[in-house]
């Protein structure tokens, strides 16, 4: 008896329960087998590379469906292409191949898969490849339908495959051996498991989004190529952030959801990192880059230099037009791919990309009309007298000195006004400020002098997340925000931060600076409080309790880390019952506040009123 019978045979005979030397590892299942074959099912897969790795990770039940079904349909199957993902992705079936449609990524493999080995150093199943799937299921046929097991079979790659029994079925890697016929495969090393069908895996598989669009976001990044700390590019934050909008619908929406008033909301990347650093001037900074500390000037020219592109008049155009054109050529191929869909578009810019999108917002044109509709949107305190006079006029701009020169010369006011002195050349439209006496002064946004393109839609709501708007606007020189202002194309602004993140700034104070208030804290959407607050509150009752019972207040501390806390808060609670709730993951690591629950339930909360929808329960 050769060596691979014998081992087939050992293993045949050994007790299949798990030992500490090979049963282990086969994860064996119950299983009632009879001699009925019943063909495998089959669930679709697309691979992603991570870190020089494959991933395999199972597409949703629906386009799994989908999939599967435009597989079956006929000859012309290979020419078909299925939109998956709620539409965010292509798979052409005959290329086996699924592409990115609103944004630039490497495709990625698409595979039908029925039978699957566990992977070399994690729990996770690889797919077989298709081919050599359909010789395992035929194998197996064969083995259910004459009970005759002990099935061997060899891999493309030379891997050995051996279906013992329905119960357990092993995958060997090649291991190069040598006799007096040359270099054979051998049974050598721990033996992996083998698994027939996607339900015997370990693997989440989730169910697909729901068809009806209610209203688009999209979400345009700051600096740099990552959009966070822990370096993840736009397209896995947005990802991400859609992900958590799409569970948040089904517990905080149920009811509306039920009554089919809503669908979801799509949230799309915008780019504009990339078209900015392939115009050459990565190169041009490298020439000038000191060779010393490389990876902190790489790190400054990579992500800090953003900024002072943003005001360059060069690099800000290109930048302004690349973040315009590419919402308005992702929002066509929305519409030419969603014919249906008549709701609303919002945008939503994190850190710089909420300053980019603010200048943008500010010299859009109302109604799409002419340049007299804006100028009435921004009509100041000087505009509601009388026409100030050319003394009146110079005397504002601080050129009063200049009197005598423009009478001799004969240049009347309408003369100023047709060469634009009358205002500094730094923007087309304005946001009304004041100056140290308090007076109103009607001037440009202090931008560096910009051709800014118009949008091909009005959006309804602009979520600033994490943003400098304020600091850039002070920098400026602006001082005060006109209470009367109003973006001409935009309704709604909410500017959403994070206390500790050390790059966002208020705005409000610029609006009202005479009245002191505290920002509006976002609801914890469990209605719980977050960490940080309880911790300073608790704090600050121990602070005081100190002074009159220092045990009470060392019982009090303890219990309040101990509490276990309450599913939401009961109407009767008060402010010192409220149970603290850790914050999640994205906040303690970085601080960054797109991936948050409370942040992105507020922007559902606030899309969804502007149709009449509210939340199944207002939060506290």
């Amino acid at each position: 008896m050769s060596s691979v019978e014998l081992h087939q045979e050992q293993l045949s005979q050994s007790d299949p329960s798990p030992s500490s030397n090979s049963s282990s590892s086969f994860e064996l299942i119950d299983m009632d087998v009879g001699s009925l074959y019943e063909p495998v099912s089959s669930h679709w897969f697309y691979c992603k590379i991570i870190d020089s790795k494959e991933l395999w990770i199972p597409f949703n039940s629906d386009d799994s469906q989908q999939l599967e079904e435009a597989h079956g349909s006929g000859k012309d199957c290979n020419e078909r292409v299925v939109p998956t993902d709620g539409g965010r992705y292509d798979v052409h079936l005959g290329e086996r191949m699924r592409y990115a449609v609103y944004w630039d990524e490497p495709p990625s493999e698409v595979r039908r898969c029925t039978w699957f080995y566990k992977g070399d150093k994690d729990n996770k199943y690889v797919p077989y490849s298709e081919s050599f799937s359909q010789v395992l299921e035929e194998t197996y046929m064969v083995a259910v339908t004459l009970d005759e097991w002990k099935k061997k079979l060899e891999s493309p790659n030379r891997e050995i495959i051996v279906l013992h029994n329905p119960k357990l079925m092993v995958h060997y890697q090649p291991v190069a051996g040598s006799d007096e016929w040359g270099s054979t495969s051998t049974e050598q090393g721990r033996p992996r498991s083998v698994k027939r069908g996607v339900e015997n895996i370990p693997v989440d598989i989730h169910c697909g989004e729901p068809l009806q669009i209610d209203h688009l976001v999209f979400i345009v990044h700051g600096i740099g190529p990552a959009c966070d700390l822990r370096f993840r590019s736009i397209v896995q934050c947005v990802n991400d952030f859609r992900s958590v909008s799409l569970n948040l619908l089904q517990t905080h929406f149920k009811k509306a959801q039920e009554n089919q008033q809503i669908g979801r909301v799509e949230f799309l990347p915008v780019n504009w990192h990339s078209p900015l650093h392939s115009t050459g001037v990565d190169i041009d900074l490298q020439r000038i880059t000191l060779p010393s500390i490389n990876r902190l000037r790489h790190f400054t020219n990579d992500t800090i230099l953003d900024v002072f592109f943003y005001n360059s008049p060069t690099y800000c155009q290109t930048i302004v037009d690349t973040v315009a054109s590419e919402m308005n050529r992702i929002y066509t191929l929305f519409l030419q791919r969603n014919p249906d869909f008549k709701g609303g578009v919002s945008i939503a810019g994190h850190s710089l990309g909420s300053l980019i999108l603010f200048d943008i917002l500010t010299n859009q044109k109302d109604s799409f009309g002419d340049i007299d509709s804006e100028k009435a949107s921004f009509r100041t305190v000087e505009d509601q007298g009388d026409v100030p006079t050319l003394e009146e006029e110079l005397k504002k701009l601080q050129l009063s000195e200049f009197l005598t020169v423009f009478e001799k010369e004969k240049v009347d006011k309408e003369a100023l006004v047709s060469k634009g002195i009358n205002r500094p050349a730094t923007s087309a439209s304005e946001v009304n400020i004041t100056k140290e006496n308090g007076d109103y002064l009607d001037v440009g946004i202090g931008q560096v002098s910009v051709k800014y393109p118009r949008l091909n839609y009005k959006p309804e709501i602009f979520f600033a997340f994490g943003s400098p708007i304020g600091m850039f606007l002070t920098v400026r020189g602006l001082r005060r925000i006109d209470p009367n202002y109003k973006f001409p194309t935009c309704k709604g602004f909410f500017n959403i931060y994070h206390p500790f993140d050390p790059v966002a700034y208020r705005i409000e104070p610029m609006v009202v600076p005479e009245v002191e208030f505290e920002p509006m804290l976002i609801p914890h959407h469990k209605g719980r409080k977050r960490m940080h607050l309880e911790l300073r509150e608790g704090f600050t009752r121990m602070s005081m309790d100190l002074k009159n019972n220092l045990l009470g207040s060392l019982r009090m501390a303890w219990k309040s880390f101990t509490r276990a806390p309450y599913p939401a808060l009961q109407a009767s609670e008060t402010a010192e019952e409220t149970e603290a709730e850790p914050e999640s993951s994205s906040e303690k690591s970085n601080g960054s506040i797109l991936e948050s629950e409370d942040t992105v339930l507020l922007v559902l909360k606030e899309i969804y009123q502007t149709q009449g929808i509210s939340l199944d329960q207002p939060l506290q």
